[in-house]
């Protein structure tokens, strides 16, 4: 029987800097799949096959909760029952005193605690000495209480957290950016019609404003619109 050979996509290989120290291979599932380990072990051993390297491997899956961990055990249980292969079940990580496990942990945190938490690690993560690492992890937490709360603006995100430290982020310096650039334009715009009452034509807005001839029609259009409107 011939097996034709399917192309596998792993989410985390890490490679170690010596030949003693094991491959990892880490798979986030969030989802339920029923043949979840057949793919999940397919994709060690296809790398394996196709990458010939003399170290041993460790297999970590990374579940929100034990419900979502397919049923289809039986046929992989040499594997699951040894110590190459580790599942990590997010709703029952207990190392409060973890940073990093913490913030595991708060991705499957529920709404209503979600906030609190997030501040206790923010505290934790303003105590980290290194201030790459303090920042990467302030970020982190960040971005999981956006992806939590996706119609929290920025200001309510720098309320609730009571982060002061929110402005040294990157998150706050790229939004900062954007929201001044776009209060830029949007003065701008606001000036195209008293420019077209001295006689300027759109391509001349356009070029003495710097910005798209369609932004500066679009804006003439709408003042026009609202001069039909009100006359």
């Amino acid at each position: 029987m011939e097996i034709k050979q399917t192309a596998f996509r792993v989410d985390g290989v890490f490679l170690p800097d010596t030949p003693t120290r094991p491959i990892y291979f880490v798979e986030v599932q969030f989802q339920d799949d029923a043949r979840f380990y057949a793919r999940f072990f397919s994709e060690i051993f296809l790398y394996l096959r196709q990458y010939d390297e003399p170290n041993n491997w460790q297999a970590v899956v990374i579940f929100p909760n034990r419900a979502t961990e397919p049923d289809d055990r039986i046929r992989y249980r040499a594997l699951l029952d040894s110590d190459q292969v580790q599942q990590i079940y997010l709703s029952e990580l207990t190392e409060e005193a973890s940073l990093s496990l913490g913030i595991l942990k708060l991705i499957v945190e529920p709404e209503g605690t979600a906030v609190e938490k997030a501040r206790r690690l923010l505290e934790q993560a303003q105590a980290e000495p290194l201030e790459t690492i303090r920042r990467d992890m302030m970020e982190l937490i960040e971005t999981v209480v956006l992806y939590k709360f996706p119609a929290m603006s920025r200001g309510e995100l720098e309320a609730m957290l009571n982060l002061s430290d929110l402005k040294q982020t990157r998150f706050y310096q790229e939004a900062k950016e954007e929201g001044l650039i776009e209060g830029e334009r949007e003065g701008k715009l606001k000036t195209v019609p008293e420019l077209l009452k001295l006689g300027l034509s759109l391509e001349q807005i356009a070029q003495a404003l710097h910005l798209p001839l369609e932004e500066v029609e679009a804006a003439a259009s709408a003042t026009s619109t609202e001069n039909e409107v009100g006359a």
